[in-house]
This record gives C-alpha cells, sequence and structure tokens, in this order.
C-alpha cells in the first residue's frame, strides 16, 4: 500500500469539484433556460451522431444516512406513477426538437432506487425510451440496483427487458458501519443478488463502494474489500463519501466524530486501490476499477478512455440527453440541468415547458480547458500541445507539484505518478477558470 507522509496529504486536502463537467455546475447560469436548451437539441438534430440517454428515477424506500443523491422516499406505487406520467410528457417535449428514433448508444437509469419500481412500472419506463430512441447494436444499457430491494425475479426481468449492466450498491459489508448509515444489508444477501445477477445472464456486474463512511476503519473496510474480490465483479466503483450536513440536512445523522480523518480517509482508498491492482483491476483515472480486459480498462490503455456525468466510459457520444427531476444534459455544446424538485420539474412539463434551471454554453476557452481536464482525469498525462496558449500557465504551475512527486515533465508531455493519482482532483483545479470565484463553494467535496 502507498504511503505518503501526512503534511503531503494535508497540503491538498481542499475543497474541490469531480468534474465530470467542465465548466461545473455551480458556474452555470440561472438565465440558460428552456429556449437556450431547445436551440441545443435542434442542432443536435442536424447531425447523426448517436446519443447518450440519462433517466433519473428519484425515489427509494428509505433514506440513507450518507446519501449525496437528488432522491425521495415513499412507498407509494401511485407515486410513482404519476412521475412515470410527466416522464413521458418530458420525453415527448424533447423529441420534438431532438426528432423521434434518434440512434442511442448508451443508455442509464439511476436515482433513487430505479429497481423500486415494479414490474408494470419498470417495463414502462424501458418501453417509452424503447420507443422514442434506437437503440444501437450493441449498446450499454445498465441500471443501478439497491440490493435490498432486488430478487432473483427481478433480475431475470430486467435482463430480459434488456438492461446488460447492472450496479449493485453496496457501500460497505461491515455491520457497524452499516448501523451507523442507516443501510442494514448483510453480506449474504449482497453475495445472493451477485450470483442472481450472473445467473440471469447481465453483461456485466459493477459494485459500487464508498470509504471515509463513519465507523469505517482500514481493518473494517479491508474485510469488505476482501469479500467483494470474491464476489468477481466486472467494474468497482470505490467512491468518498461527502459529508455536508448543511445542505443535506439527513447526513446530520451521522456523528462527525465517527468520521475518518484525512489521513485514515487516505489510507482507505491507498487500501483499496492496491488490494485491487493486486487482484488484477485496472486502476481507471479517479476511483474506478475494471477488469484488464473490460473495455474501459483497453480504453485507458489505448488513450481512448471518455468521462462525462454517468462516469467513465469508451462512448465518447456527443450528446448526452438527460430526462427526470434534476437530471443534467450535454447537447451540442451546452450543458443543462433540470429542475431538482420533483413539484418544480413537474409544473413545467405538464406545463409543456422543459424544465430547464441553469445551464452553460461552452466556449472555445472552455473547450479546450476541458479536454485537458478530462485528458488527466482520463489519461493521466497531458501533452503539451493540448496545453498551449492560455493553458501555458496552468500547465507551468503543474511543475509546482514536482517536489510531491505528484507529476514529473518529459520531453512532450506531464505525467501524472502513482502518488499523484491520488489527488487528480488537485492537478486538474490548476486548469479551471472559473475556480477563483467558486472558491469555499459548500457543493464541491474534498480532493482527499
Amino acid at each position: 500500500m502507498l504511503s505518503v507522509p501526512s503534511e503531503v496529504i494535508g497540503r491538498y486536502d481542499v475543497s474541490g469539484p469531480r468534474y465530470t463537467s467542465y465548466p461545473t455546475v455551480p458556474a452555470w447560469s440561472g438565465a440558460f433556460g428552456e429556449a437556450a436548451y431547445r436551440a441545443a437539441l435542434a442542432d443536435a438534430r442536424a447531425d447523426d451522431a448517436p446519443v447518450a440517454v440519462y433517466v433519473h428515477l428519484p425515489y427509494c424506500a428509505t433514506k440513507c444516512f450518507y446519501c449525496g443523491c437528488n432522491a425521495f422516499t415513499t412507498s407509494r406505487a401511485d407515486v410513482i406513477d404519476r412521475y412515470i406520467d410527466d416522464l413521458e410528457r418530458e420525453v415527448a417535449l424533447v423529441l420534438d426538437s431532438l426528432g423521434h428514433g434518434r440512434r442511442a448508444a448508451q443508455m442509464h437509469w439511476g436515482g433513487g432506487t430505479p429497481n423500486l419500481l415494479n414490474p408494470s412500472q419498470l417495463d414502462r419506463v424501458f418501453s417509452l425510451f424503447e420507443r422514442s430512441f434506437s437503440f444501437a447494436e450493441g449498446a450499454e444499457l445498465s441500471i443501478e440496483a439497491d440490493p435490498r430491494r432486488a430478487s432473483v425475479g427481478q433480475l431475470r426481468f430486467l435482463r430480459d427487458l434488456g438492461f446488460n449492466r447492472i450496479s449493485f450498491g453496496v457501500q460497505d459489508l461491515d455491520p457497524d458501519v452499516q448501523d451507523a448509515i442507516g443501510r442494514m444489508q448483510p453480506e449474504a444477501l449482497v453475495r445472493e443478488v451477485c450470483d442472481g445477477a450472473r445467473t440471469a445472464g447481465f453483461d456485466e456486474l459493477n459494485l459500487d463502494l464508498i470509504y471515509g463512511l463513519p465507523r469505517q476503519t482500514v481493518g473494517s473496510f479491508q474485510h469488505t474489500l476482501g469479500t467483494v474480490l470474491t464476489l468477481d465483479p466486472d467494474r468497482i466503483a470505490c467512491f468518498g463519501y461527502a459529508h455536508m450536513p448543511a445542505q443535506r440536512a439527513h447526513q446530520r445523522l451521522i456523528e462527525d466524530r465517527e468520521l475518518p480523518g484525512t489521513a485514515d480517509r487516505f489510507d482507505l482508498f491507498a487500501l483499496a486501490a492496491s488490494m485491487f491492482s493486486d487482484a488484477g483491476y485496472t486502476w481507471l483515472g479517479l476511483d474506478h476499477f475494471a477488469r484488464r480486459d473490460d473495455p474501459l480498462a483497453v480504453a485507458q490503455r489505448r488513450g481512448a478512455l471518455h468521462r462525462n456525468f454517468m462516469g467513465y466510459t469508451t462512448m465518447p457520444g456527443q450528446h448526452l440527453v438527460g430526462f427526470g427531476a434534476s437530471a443534467i444534459s450535454e447537447v451540442a455544446g451546452r450543458f443543462a440541468q433540470n429542475d431538482a424538485r420533483v413539484g418544480g420539474w413537474r409544473d413545467a412539463v405538464g406545463a409543456g415547458r422543459l424544465p430547464i434551471v441553469r445551464g452553460h454554453t461552452m466556449t472555445e476557452a472552455d473547450r479546450r480547458r476541458g479536454a485537458a481536464i478530462r485528458h488527466l482525469m482520463c489519461n493521466l498525462e497531458l501533452p503539451f500541445a493540448l496545453a498551449a496558449g492560455e493553458l501555458h500557465g496552468a500547465l507551468e504551475r503543474l511543475r509546482a507539484y514536482v517536489p510531491d512527486g505528484l507529476v514529473t515533465f518529459e520531453s512532450d508531455r506531464v505525467r501524472v505518478t502513482e502518488r499523484g493519482r491520488f489527488f487528480l482532483r488537485n492537478l486538474c483545479m490548476e486548469f479551471d477558470a472559473y475556480l477563483p470565484s467558486q472558491a469555499g463553494s459548500a457543493r464541491f467535496s474534498k480532493t482527499v
């Protein structure tokens, strides 16, 4: 396991973006509204590039204490039925500008808990998008699932619908940690649903973990990591817990004193990176791991890995179209976000309006800086050719990271070291022209 001096860790323990976009959401403007998004969709209609589709289903049966998602609890099927009614209205509004039957290379359902939906609701939503888009051969159709809501029968049903990838939220398998985060989830249950997904015929099984949770120790997390490896997932995401109780009131149920300190958080993720790498997984960019023969790992070796709001991907789709409350779209050089309030989103689509509350039109400078950040995030290097002109100053600032062993400068590029990978967000922040005006933004999590 890599060891880093505590003074180095402390030096880079700041708040910063995860860079699923550039510029990031806090820099977007409320002046960007429906008309701007319709214009973006119309521009996208003029080309033949396949799109990626994101569907946000915001309901959960219970609220986990750590949750940072735009999610709401319900036990009522009629509440979800009404949401699907409005989702149908939103799809129709988008297709008015984008066009019906557009080729789609990816579709991902997130939330919330998508597998909270009953069979008729799952079928209804899947059929909606199957009618509205033309899924390309080999399209990646993925869904996030809570193991506590899954069953062997549901997994078979999801596979029969057409989903070929599934991600289970594991988070942590230690009962004491689970008690602290309000998510009791026995190890035997997780193993059962993973086996069920394999039996059902899913092409890919992904597991999501979180480090930095209350009561989590290196010893307890080592057991979780070891157990996860016995489940033989194709991909693993290991996210850092973002504790922001001022913005997420339910996180106040987590005791601050039970959270690992900065150095302990670092050790938790360093342990994960070490164990997964030793087990033959490729560390992708920031916090994802995949088998060496996985398409994502192959793409990284070829310098062809990409990143968007759905995470790391091999498909650099020019357009990402999001549906549902809080969903984000990236279309024809513009970013747009739907109203995160289900009521506000519903009122807009009910009135025949696209529910956009903020967005951004990228400038040429945005594109260049975004390309540099994505290259660092995906390929762990930055050719000097991608950092010319106004980016040269940011490139030179990376030299300050050389003494701490985070980067090396070669004849034609700067390369991120093994140590530097743990501080990848800090390196990318040097290229962010909007960051000085967002210093201390409450929307950013800690980089360590």
